[in-house]
């Protein structure tokens, strides 16, 4: 088991890992109201979805400044350089699924679906389902690294699988676009980038989960 891990064992109650939970938290907070916007936006319901996008973009910037703080904790820790640098890493990835859902509301909200086939916004709705289920067997991995690291491998596999899922989605939404007569270029285009960052938040979680394994087996 890695010096990391007992580091994790002994100190539970620190400052740098209660932050990274509440960093977790807002990650999976995000992609819930990802999909919660997007579902918004398909049923045209504008004032639901803009309201969602909001906490999304909230939920973002307090994780962003989270993740420095943890940093910043780390930086100051007994943790030896290398065992820093890995947790740093897991930190960075699991942000990037907090900004992936950023860009995602970015894009959505640049989009009118009156204008999109019913497919195609069933195919968005699909993949941010997705993503949803990856960001919380994430949050399960992480939060049994410490307890029980054989659990958090299982969660971290699941992730894994639960990606794939997602990698199907975005491939069937993209022979969707191709295959959908009279859509519109600038519609087109900016649902193949919705599609494409959504994708992104799901493939960041399967990242994480991959320094997670770094981080259990290392030692």
């Amino acid at each position: 088991m890695s010096e990391l891990v007992k580091w994790f064992e002994k100190r539970r109650e620190s400052k740098a890992m209660s932050i990274m939970q509440r960093h977790l938290a807002l990650t999976v907070t995000a992609v819930e109201d990802l999909e919660r916007a997007i579902k918004a936006a398909v049923n045209l319901n504008d004032k639901e979805a803009k309201a969602a996008i909001d906490r999304v973009i909230s939920s973002e910037r307090e994780a962003d400044k989270l993740r420095r703080l943890v940093m910043t904790e780390l930086a100051e820790g007994e943790l030896p350089s290398t065992d820093r640098e890995d947790l740093m890493h897991l930190m960075k990835r699991v942000d990037m699924v907090a900004d992936s859902s950023r860009e995602s509301t970015r894009v959505l909200s640049a989009i009118s679906m009156r204008d999109v086939p019913e497919s195609l916004r069933e195919a968005a709705v699909k993949m941010a389902e997705g993503t949803k289920e990856c960001v919380t067997a994430l949050r399960r991995a992480i939060s049994r690294m410490a307890e029980k690291p054989e659990e958090a491998l299982q969660a971290a596999d699941e992730v894994e699988r639960l990606e794939e899922k997602v990698d199907d989605l975005f491939e069937k939404s993209r022979q969707l676009l191709g295959t959908e007569k009279g859509l519109a270029v600038g519609i087109a285009v900016l649902m193949n980038e919705l599609y494409g960052s959504i994708e992104t938040a799901a493939d960041w979680c399967e990242d994480a989960c991959d320094q997670l394994r770094v981080i259990i087996i290392r030692r």
